[in-house]
């Protein structure tokens, strides 16, 4: 506990020398930030053929955004690679979701911003424009790094009230933008936005953007998915019953009693905190309904654990792990871990990894431990470390 508080004090460079406390404190869903050079010499992770060459493939989400003669399109992927040489020279974006599905230099990106829980964490998404191009004025509902890549970048914010959209687009796009503050971002320079600022970049030539965008449920979407998982765990005892059932002048008519007593058995559903837990856990680390786990080389078990000193190993890129407690969470499937284990699992799920002197001859030994990890091996949930 008292490393992790000291490294939260420690100046990042990624956050303009300000510790991850000060911008949690000052920043974080308050006000926007510009970092100059958060990653020195960062160019960008891929080329503009290569995220191309993801938006075909099949369990990638992507889109193509277009602006031409006062209106916006979106056509969504994936797409045959001749689509790309059919663009113009500008005035179009090329959007493609969880690049660190698919890239594990993403991944580790993404590893940059573990001050803000995973449980928060959504995706990297990563956006290619030529000249002019961009997805015009607007807002999201949650929080977003954007650095820049290859070029530049110009982005004009405002915090302004007025989120009126323009009627019949396929995008969200502000009606009505007041710019109240612009830069050009170029490569190695990161953008920080709060929920609901005005924003809108626009690519000053070739210009790549890599955007951390943080996972911000509505309360309905939350209440409505936890009510789904209540449904296998409830037991509400009794059943209707009226014997002193009068008669009514309108038989169509749904009466009070029966109001009353219908609604005095539904005040019987109850729920307890490892409800709510068990559900966030699961509900949190659900993998997106896309997603597909690469299968791992086939090995037994021995085998498997006599790697594990030589590689040791990773999350897949695709697998999120998270716990509270006990109780972990892989990628919407739960485990009561027994205590022993609880320093691996943890060590796995904070730091996505567990390097080859990780694994001393004690924990090789832990027949339980081993067929858990070797199932998520066969699971394709994880993989051995080059």
């Amino acid at each position: 506990m008292k490393k992790e508080q000291i490294s939260q004090e420690i100046p990042l460079i990624l956050l303009g020398g300000l510790s991850a406390e000060q911008f949690l404190a000052e920043y974080w869903q308050k006000k926007p930030l510009l970092i100059r050079q958060a990653i020195p010499g960062f160019h960008g992770l891929l080329s503009p053929d290569e995220l191309a060459g993801l938006a075909c493939e099949e369990d990638v989400q992507s889109r193509l955004i277009s602006f031409k003669g006062g209106r916006w399109s979106v056509e969504s992927g994936p797409f045959d690679e001749k689509r790309f040489a059919k663009l113009p020279e500008r005035d179009w974006t090329l959007l493609v979701q969880g690049v660190n599905h698919h890239l594990p230099e993403a991944a580790e990106l993404l590893q940059q911003f573990a001050f803000v829980p995973y449980a928060r964490l959504d995706d990297l998404m990563v956006s290619f424009a030529p000249d002019q191009g961009g997805v015009g004025p607007h807002f999201d509902s949650y929080d977003v790094f954007l650095l820049q890549g290859e070029g530049e970048r110009l982005w004009r914010i405002s915090e302004q009230e007025d989120l009126t959209l323009v009627q019949g687009a396929p995008l969200r796009i502000l009606q009505n933008f007041n710019t109240e503050q612009e830069w050009v971002l170029e490569p190695g320079d990161m953008l920080y936005l709060p929920p609901h600022v005005a924003h809108w970049g626009i690519a000053a030539g070739n210009a790549m953007t890599y955007s951390i965008g943080f996972r911000a449920p509505s309360a309905q979407e939350l209440a409505s998915e936890f009510l789904n998982y209540l449904q296998d765990k409830l037991h509400v005892p009794g059943m209707y019953a009226d014997p002193e059932l009068q008669l009514q002048s309108h038989p169509a008519e749904i009466g009070t009693r029966m109001l009353d007593k219908v609604s005095a058995m539904l005040e019987q559903i109850r729920w307890q905190p490892n409800d709510v837990s068990d559900f966030l856990g699961r509900y949190l680390s659900e993998p997106k309904p896309h997603i597909v786990f690469d299968e791992n080389e086939a090995l037994g078990l021995k085998q498997f654990v006599q790697q594990l000193p030589k590689h040791g190993i990773a999350l897949s890129g695709k697998s999120q792990m998270l716990f509270h407690g006990n109780q972990f969470f892989m990628n919407g499937e739960q485990l009561a871990a027994a205590v022993q284990h609880q320093p691996v699992l943890t060590a796995l799920a904070d730091g996505r990894r567990l390097e080859a002197a990780y694994f001393d001859s004690a924990i090789l030994q832990d027949a339980a431990l081993m067929q858990q990890l070797y199932g998520w091996y066969l699971a394709g949930y994880l993989h051995f470390m080059e």
